[in-house]
């Protein structure tokens, strides 16, 4: 199956939601010529859960069009079921709250959400299907780039001495991650964001960053070099 996937975490697709970036997002779509697939955990926390609450309705309204453009669609669509995913997503979860410990306690570090895209994405590598993860969240994406860091990170955060079972983490190595921060990047690379002023890219930054993006200051200064 020659196909190309961005798995989509909820917290990017707020992150881009709440910067009300839907229009670039559809012209993403066209030019990446592979899919935007959510799973089902996601859709309940971006669309079923929030288009029930005043406050966030609009943005589930707008994200749910989407979803009925097909810009953003199911696993089925290619071929993986939703009973697959969940099977396999509770065993994700069990590994990855129980590899750090703090206080003689396990550490709860991701969600439903977090975890039904890293399992459909080790699904998809297991196919042969190119795919990588869009998520904006810290704490998960850092399990498999740096745990170190992130046991620094929540040394910090819980003030407390933390350890983790490294022979867990082989088990997050394998992903590929990005964040709402190289998806604006490359909007603005390719002409999509239809705002034309020379401080656009630092803009954009720094909208995903006050909306949820885990990005640095150091980081945005690199990616503005690359202009």
């Amino acid at each position: 199956m020659n196909e190309k996937v961005i798995i989509f975490d909820a917290s990017t697709l707020i992150t881009l939601a709440m910067n009300g970036m839907f229009e670039e997002t559809r012209e993403l779509k066209k030019i990446f010529r592979g899919k935007f697939i959510i799973t089902k955990e996601v859709k309940k926390e971006i669309i079923d859960k929030p288009i029930t609450i005043n406050r966030f309705k609009l943005e589930a309204l707008k994200l749910k069009q989407l979803l009925d453009e097909k810009i953003l669609e199911m696993p089925l669509v290619i071929g993986v079921r939703d009973e697959e995913i969940s099977k396999k997503t509770a065993e994700i979860l069990e590994v990855a709250n129980n590899t750090f410990q703090g206080n003689n306690k396990s550490i709860h570090l991701i969600d439903l959400g977090e975890a039904s895209c890293l399992t459909l994405s080790k699904i998809l590598t297991e196919k042969g299907i190119k795919n990588v993860i869009a998520m904006d969240e810290r704490t998960t994406r850092m399990l498999g780039e740096n745990p170190e860091g992130l046991k620094k990170f929540l040394q910090k955060r819980l003030h407390t001495k933390i350890s983790f079972k490294k022979e867990n983490l082989k088990l997050f190595k394998e992903f590929k991650v990005i964040r709402s921060s190289e998806l604006v990047y490359i909007a603005y690379k390719k002409g999509l964001v239809k705002l034309k002023n020379g401080f656009i890219l630092d803009a954009l930054l720094y909208a995903v960053k006050f909306k949820g993006c885990a990005i640095s200051e150091d980081e945005i200064n690199g990616i503005k070099k690359l202009k």
